[in-house]
């Protein structure tokens, strides 16, 4: 049997925050904000993850106003939201991520978010997508504002 999840983040770019994205900090002039590191990408596939097995959201698990998660690692998260997938006898077939940002340049840090994702879920990076797309200056994301990334997960039953 297999469970199909899709997630979304989005995040305020801001001054004096570092930019993490899938467990890798970027090199930028400007970081997300969030309760936790505000890593959009491992947000995005960890509602993924919950929604495929119908749990509610990142939210729910992890509450924003819970001291708890402040400044929290999300691979820390991630790790949690992997385990759940695992106690509910799933395996990840697969993960496909399109991060929406303007600036900076995502290519060279890909490789790294995908090997450390990997390691944290267990598979392996060929199982994972990871790609980039800016906004064409449109938007809060194109206008350097914001960074969002739309994730899809398909789970299978492990027998």
């Amino acid at each position: 049997m297999y469970r199909i999840g899709q997630g979304f983040d989005i995040h305020k770019l801001t001054n004096g925050r570092k930019f993490i994205l899938g467990g890798v900090e970027i090199d930028y002039n400007k970081g997300l904000l969030g309760h936790s590191d505000a890593d959009a990408l491992v947000h995005s596939i960890i509602d993924a993850m919950f929604g495929a097995l119908n749990l509610g959201d990142i939210g729910t698990h992890f509450p924003d106003n819970s001291p708890e998660y402040k400044d929290i690692d999300s691979m820390i998260l991630l790790k949690k939201a992997y385990n759940t997938v695992k106690s509910k006898g799933y395996r990840i077939n697969n993960l496909d991520n399109t991060i929406l940002v303007q600036e900076p340049k995502m290519k060279p840090y890909i490789p790294l978010m995908k090997k450390k994702l990997a390691e944290v879920m267990e598979i392996d990076e060929d199982l994972i997508s990871i790609k980039a797309k800016t906004m064409e200056e449109q938007d809060s994301i194109g206008q350097k504002k914001s960074v969002a990334v739309h994730s899809i997960i398909l789970l299978k039953l492990d027998n």
